[in-house]
């Protein structure tokens, strides 16, 4: 009888550590995605959020490039662990899932908040930014993530193309008479700005706030929904991570 229940323990704890070990490198892989997603973030979108009084955004993306390296590095403890059958490590290998967990669920937590304060933080600063800052000294990022975000989604001002009639540079003997900066342009080229005809700049209903505001969104959403989905799957590896540790005989000190 203590024999078969002997060898119905090994089998569960072997079954166990085959589960932990997929676990893992699907873990290690995930972490790689969750990383990638912070990164390309950052990287590739870091122009406008420049264009953002908040840091919220960029704040939840660093999150995820933080919590997927540790995820990647967790992935291959995990793994040792459970091939060693070492409680030690797995205690450790545990506290660093909840790290993780807790990293993921904040990350989330924080996309959701500024998804909601997003229209209201648009509306009161990005007129202003494009106003007071377009064209001067020392704002070179600021005209570099304007005229891009202008370009690549066809837009003309913060709410219209009249807003420009309110900044500082167009105003100037610098702008050419300009009306609008040649960002606004359907076919940018040298001075195309001062004719501000529908025919020839973007008049889209919303300006770019609405734009942005979109765009933002629906970077916010892959944000919250990875790090709520990873954290989601890693409730599954705390409670594997709890039956082996269960399983195995205490570890001698």
């Amino acid at each position: 009888m203590g024999a078969n229940d002997e060898k119905k323990k090994t089998c569960g704890t072997v079954c166990l550590k085959y589960l932990l070990f997929t676990f893992n490198f699907l873990f290690w892989l995930a972490g790689g995605a969750v990383m990638a997603v912070g990164v390309w973030t950052i990287a590739a979108k870091s122009d406008y959020i420049s264009l953002l009084s908040s840091r919220i955004y960029a704040v939840s993306a660093y999150i995820l490039i933080l919590a997927g390296a540790i995820v990647m590095v967790t992935g291959v403890l995990g793994c040792c662990a459970t091939v060693k059958e070492q409680r030690r490590l797995l205690r450790v290998y545990f506290v660093l899932l909840l790290c993780i967990f807790l990293l993921e669920i904040l990350a989330g937590i924080l996309a959701y908040i500024y998804y909601q304060q997003l229209n209201d933080e648009l509306k009161t600063n990005l007129k202003e930014i494009m106003v007071q800052k377009y064209h001067q000294a020392d704002q070179d990022h600021v005209t570099q993530a304007v005229d891009k975000l202008q370009q690549e989604f066809k837009c003309c001002g913060s709410t219209n193309s009249s807003d420009w009639a309110e900044n500082a540079w167009i105003n100037s003997t610098g702008s050419n008479k300009r009306k609008v900066p040649d960002s606004c342009c359907k076919s940018p080229s040298d001075f195309c700005g001062k004719r501000d005809h529908a025919s020839n700049i973007y008049k889209v209903e919303g300006g770019c706030i609405t734009k942005l505001e979109n765009f933002i969104q629906d970077h916010l959403k892959i944000i919250g929904a990875v790090g709520v989905g990873i954290a989601s799957v890693q409730i599954i590896g705390m409670i594997f991570t709890c039956c082996l540790y269960r399983s195995l005989k205490s570890e001698p000190y």
